[in-house]
């Protein structure tokens, strides 16, 4: 009887061994490499809003990838400093990067369309435009030149015009302010006579305080909050017509990324469509009571800017756009003329869909 159960066993492990082998050749290898990432930030660390998203973002793909990918994350200054993300990432000092396009606008002009433009799309439509209106083609075609992979990561959605230590009753009165504002939207201001500063946000509350300089722009009222301004400042203006996307970007060595595993490549591109919209909704949740605090307890002072400041701002845009699209190069072009195709048709039904809906919410509803 032993001798037949050994025979039984062997035969069973035979076949066993044999399952194992043809499964293990009808199935494609996955690698269990373990790679490491470095990711450089233009945020102080943990900072609300990118500082908190970049390490959410690196703690997702470790758990994700089962720590198949793990990602440092280094707060502006503790690798490279806030505006020197883009060239660590380029030059392979950081594998990755959580910032915004329109800093490296020294790089191309045309990199701001990938954050935001004045006057230009929202957060839905710019997302309508990079995943089904070609942008992302365009995105990927303008970033390869430089070695990069981006991936848009997190929206503002529209912000505040900012904070200013005098009043703005016309557009005469921008002139001679000195402000920190980046992006094509400080172009437009600069058009209108302002002196026009860019500082990570890290340097930006001392500037103000001091009277380096006269205003700034930030975020909106979580953010804006955090960063303390309202101590500095206390008219604090909307609407943010210079920026009503703003875009976050999670951006990849080109070389870096194309080196990883196809399965972590997607884990990595879904990781930064989630936190595109947990980003999104954790700025748009914290806004209305964040400007509550500052009006309440803070004192602030709310304002809207004037129609004719408004109408000023947009000739000073059509004049720096005007000149990005006739003198530019052939991609800068070609990105503006998609994404200007695009807004239009989005317009046409923004304004008879969200627009219009609005409207008819303030008119129409009052609550009990």
């Amino acid at each position: 009887m032993a001798a037949i159960r050994r025979r039984k066993f062997a035969k069973t492990a035979v076949v066993g061994t044999a399952a194992v082998a043809a499964t293990t050749l009808a199935s494609p290898a996955i690698s269990q490499q373990r790679t490491e990432w470095r990711m450089v930030t233009s945020w102080p660390k943990l900072f609300p809003g990118g500082g908190v998203a970049a390490q959410r973002f690196a703690d997702k793909i470790a758990a994700a990838t089962g720590g198949r990918l793990t990602i440092k994350v280094f707060a502006a200054g503790e690798l490279v400093p806030a505006f020197e993300a883009f060239d660590a990432v380029q030059r392979g000092t950081a594998d990755c990067m959580h910032s915004t396009p329109y800093y490296w606008q020294n790089k191309s002009k045309a990199l701001s369309v990938f954050t935001t433009v004045p006057y230009g799309m929202t957060n839905y439509e710019s997302v309508a435009w990079l995943r089904f209106g070609g942008g992302q083609a365009l995105w990927d075609e303008i970033y390869g030149g430089f070695g990069l992979k981006g991936f848009h990561a997190g929206s503002t959605s529209v912000q505040m015009a900012g904070w200013f230590n005098r009043e703005i009753k016309s557009a005469a009165d921008i002139k001679g302010i000195k402000m920190r504002i980046p992006g094509l939207g400080g172009e437009a201001l600069r058009k209108l006579g302002a002196t026009i500063v860019n500082l990570p946000v890290g340097e930006i509350f001392g500037a103000l305080q001091s009277g380096a300089i006269d205003a700034t722009e930030w975020v909106g009222p979580w953010q804006d909050l955090a960063a303390g301004y309202y101590k500095a400042a206390k008219f604090y203006y909307w609407p943010g017509m210079h920026e009503p996307a703003t875009l976050t970007e999670i951006t990849a060595n080109k070389a870096k990324w194309d080196a990883l595993p196809k399965d972590i490549q997607q884990i990595f591109a879904w990781g930064c469509g989630d936190e595109h919209c947990e980003a999104t909704a954790e700025n748009d949740a914290n806004n209305a009571g964040s400007l509550a605090t500052l009006i309440t307890q803070h004192k602030v002072q709310l304002k809207r800017l004037p129609d004719e400041f408004i109408v000023e701002y947009g000739k000073a845009w059509n004049e720096v756009l005007t000149e990005l699209r006739t003198t530019g190069d052939a991609i800068t072009k070609k990105i503006f003329d998609s994404y200007y195709k695009f807004q239009r048709e989005q317009m046409a039904w923004t304004r008879i869909g969200l627009q219009e809906y609005l409207n008819a919410r303030l008119t129409g509803f009052k609550f009990n």
